[in-house]
């Protein structure tokens, strides 16, 4: 098949025409040209996970005791916060050791980590090189409505790291290592890097909703009315959300449930302002018809 030029349509509506013009240079860029301008973005991407992975693996130790182990010491900043707002709710993880039962587990156990590390210190810039790739074949009236998407995901992102990191982290671990019905309990380093994982990474993607949303009810997939009538549905499967990516523990389902409730109700509101946006362009388009 001879490899035709693909030309995005030009919308038919009474905007203004510069509105509706794509930003790249060549708009007649085949497939193939697509696909090998994709090929130098990932390659951007995977160099900056890389040279960040392999800082952090240097730093080795200094990383694992100030940031990886730092959530199971007694020391670590949630336990003492959460200690001076309340003796109540004052709670310290109980005292355990981690152990290696395989050679070579602590070598690829550290190796791991210093890429899941390093693609969340690069998150911005992998994210930018897939906005680059996606921005050329936008109208100037898109990307303008998206504008600072870049600085806003990464900003969801670091905000769900955290949030896993200084408070599901911590009450998930107490949880769990004080958790007995007679044993001991003797983790893994393996395991816990695991569990560190699990409390952190998903909590960053999953703090993008709001933005998800935006372009949901952009392609109008959602709505704000359809989100607020199976309100009381989502709210079970926030919670039921929760509970895949936590332990079984009420307190922590709740904890990481309370803000996904919020950022939900914040995302009604964004679709509602997107419908507002909508509407008037259309009602614009018809005054200029």
């Amino acid at each position: 098949m001879p490899n035709l030029p693909y030309t995005r349509p030009q919308r038919m509506t009474g905007g203004t025409p510069d509105e509706y013009q794509t930003e790249g240079s060549n708009p007649a860029m085949s497939f193939l040209d697509h696909i090998e301008e994709l090929r130098w973005h990932l390659i951007r991407a995977g160099l900056s996970v890389c040279v960040a992975a392999i800082g952090i693996f240097v730093m080795g130790e200094r990383v694992f005791q100030a940031v990886i182990l730092a959530p199971k010491e007694p020391w670590f900043i949630t336990y003492s916060l959460v200690c001076k707002i309340s003796d109540y709710l004052c709670f310290s993880p109980p005292i355990f050791n981690l152990e290696t039962r395989q050679l070579g587990e602590q070598f690829f156990v550290h190796l791991k980590t210093s890429i899941l590390l390093g693609l969340v210190v690069s998150f911005p810039y992998v994210f930018y090189e897939f906005w680059r790739f996606i921005r050329p074949g936008l109208y100037v009236a898109e990307r303008r409505a998206v504008r600072g998407i870049v600085l806003i995901c990464t900003g969801l992102f670091y905000s769900g790291v955290a949030f896993g990191y200084f408070v599901i982290a911590p009450f998930a671990i107490s949880f769990l290592a004080g958790y007995t019905v007679g044993a001991i309990n003797a983790p893994t380093l393996a395991s816990y890097v695991s569990y560190m994982a699990m409390f952190t990474l998903p909590t960053g993607l999953v703090f993008q909703l709001p933005v998800a949303i935006f372009f949901l009810a952009r392609l109008g997939l959602i709505t704000a009315q359809f989100m607020r009538t199976y309100r009381r549905h989502s709210f079970v499967v926030i919670l039921v959300l929760a509970a895949i990516i936590t332990p079984p523990d009420m307190i922590t389902q709740l904890l990481i449930a309370v803000p996904l409730y919020g950022l939900f109700e914040v995302s009604i509101l964004i679709a509602k302002r997107v419908e507002k946006k909508q509407a008037l362009d259309w009602e614009s388009d018809l005054d200029h018809k």
